[in-house]
């Protein structure tokens, strides 16, 4: 084993284990702080990780081969480790809504964090389930995190018992899987897996793997629990399941399809096709009547899981010969970070001492707060993919990579699947603007008292704002590491 590709995740698990032995030694008025150590450690690793002789500069495999340092592990790590510095700011503003624990809150963010980053290494099945068991029971723990509220028990109680199923599904298909071929190993199953393709135990294997991912990036017919759970946890997890959770799905979902078993993924298109675009609508359809801000963006969320399936259909439809879909799926991810990052932050911040996250709290906030108003304006035209934004050019890139597989093909699938999320885009623009309408022109604000804000709310919502107009704007840098990334997933 060269245990030196692992030495990330390694100074990770150090770090959520210091942020929870920490609760012994400081000071209960001070424990908020922690936060801001595991953000200056996270952003150092971060940093080091863009030097050529830092970590994760050193391709290779570790774990007898279950575990491999690539280009698309470490586009998703670099995501994950940003992803996670959001997250503690956010955590750190919302610590006086956590009775108790705030230590460990922190740590299991950061041990969260360390499931993700063997996600995205991972080669074979086994690092692939024990990395998803990692992640899904720290946000077993993280959804409930707030005892002292009836709906976040609820919601972890619903969590708990839908992801046990699926992991249940995903275990019993990587058994059926090895049963057929004797292989675990991506690589190797790769190879003989064109052997199986009529094998009905194989491809039932198979199914059951993706019956499992689905469940994690929230994709039709799997996405029942993402709601509620979105509704009930406290925004910092539910933030960090919106992108995280989220994005360690689709890179084990890449993984599987167009490294593990890529004859069976070309197969099973039209499959895909149809996820992708009921996803879409059932995502966008569903949140048109909703009130509460954080179930509407769990609704959204499953929209946003079918736009992405858009790149795994055109992955699919090229059979390896274009990674355009793999990059575009890369570059929607980015700027889904930071739009949605900045869209709960402002909730988390304008909802924090009501009883519920209703569209009527955002009421008035232009005049409480212009900065705020203008961050979930700027956030919400990003999610509708309205230009000059990320979120405009991302659905760009995934909707230019699903046609140019029509064209290329002559299905006409691709076509339809393209019509599809154009009305979804368009029917995600009513709610969102009335999330705009009810900032700056709803009659219903009952309090229009100023919301002062800390010089870490500030900032790091001042870093997803520049997140997104620098994505928008200038995308080439970050097209040009996702194009880079996505070369693994070529033939």
């Amino acid at each position: 084993m060269n245990s030196s590709f692992l030495t990330l995740e390694f100074c990770v698990i150090a770090l959520g284990i210091v942020l929870m032995l920490a609760d012994f030694f400081v000071l209960p008025e001070r424990k908020k702080y922690l936060a801001y150590l595991g953000i200056a450690v996270l952003t150092g690793l971060l940093a080091i990780s863009f030097t050529g002789d830092g970590i994760c500069s050193v391709f290779g495999t570790a774990f007898h081969g279950s575990f491999i340092e690539d280009p698309l592990a470490l586009f998703f790590k670099r995501f994950f480790i940003a992803a996670a510095i959001l997250v503690l700011f956010l955590a750190a503003e919302f610590s006086d809504r956590i009775i108790a624990g705030i230590s460990e809150y922190y740590s299991l963010i950061v041990f969260a964090l360390a499931g993700m980053l063997f996600a995205a290494s991972a080669d074979d099945f086994a690092m692939l389930f024990v990395s998803i068991e990692l992640i899904t029971i720290t946000f077993y723990v993280l959804v409930s995190f707030q005892k002292n509220r009836l709906v976040s028990l609820e919601a972890a109680i619903k969590y708990l018992i839908l992801g046990a199923l699926s992991s249940a599904f995903m275990v019993f298909g990587i058994a059926l899987i090895w049963g057929t071929t004797g292989k675990l190993n991506f690589g190797e199953l790769a190879q003989v897996s064109s052997q199986f393709l009529d094998n009905k135990l194989f491809l039932t294997g198979v199914l059951f793997v993706l019956v499992g991912l689905g469940f994690k990036i929230a994709a039709f017919p799997f996405q029942i629990w993402a709601p509620d759970v979105y509704q009930g946890a406290p925004t910092p997890t539910t933030a960090f399941l919106a992108v995280g959770s989220k994005a360690a799905g689709f890179v084990l979902l890449l993984r599987v399809l167009f490294i593990a078993v890529p004859q069976v993924t070309q197969q099973w298109t039209c499959l895909l096709i149809t996820m992708s675009g009921i996803t879409i609508l059932y995502g966008n359809l569903c949140a048109l009547p909703q009130r509460n801000l954080k179930r509407l963006m769990g609704y959204s969320s499953i929209s946003h899981a079918g736009y992405l399936l858009l790149g795994i259909v055109a992955l699919a439809g090229s059979a390896g010969k274009s990674t355009d879909g793999g990059a575009a799926i890369l570059y929607y991810l980015a700027g889904y970070l930071f739009t949605v990052m900045a869209g709960f932050s402002v909730i988390a911040l304008v909802a924090r001492h009501l009883a519920d996250e209703d569209i009527s709290s955002l009421a008035g906030l232009n005049q409480r707060s212009p900065f705020l108003a203008a961050t979930m304006t700027i956030a919400m035209v990003s999610l509708a993919g309205i230009p000059p934004l990320a979120g405009f050019f991302g659905k760009f890139l995934l909707l230019k990579s699903v046609i140019a597989q029509g064209a290329l093909t002559g299905h006409h699938a691709y076509y339809w699947l393209a019509f599809v999320a154009l009305a979804g885009v368009v029917i995600s623009i009513y709610y969102y603007f009335g999330i705009v309408r009810a900032i700056y022109w709803s009659k219903e604000a009952a309090d229009l008292s100023p919301i002062q804000l800390s010089g870490g709310a500030k900032f790091s919502i001042a870093l997803s704002l520049a997140g997104i107009f620098w994505l928008g704007l200038f995308p080439n840098t970050m097209l040009n590491l996702a194009n880079e990334a996505a070369k693994v997933l070529g033939n």
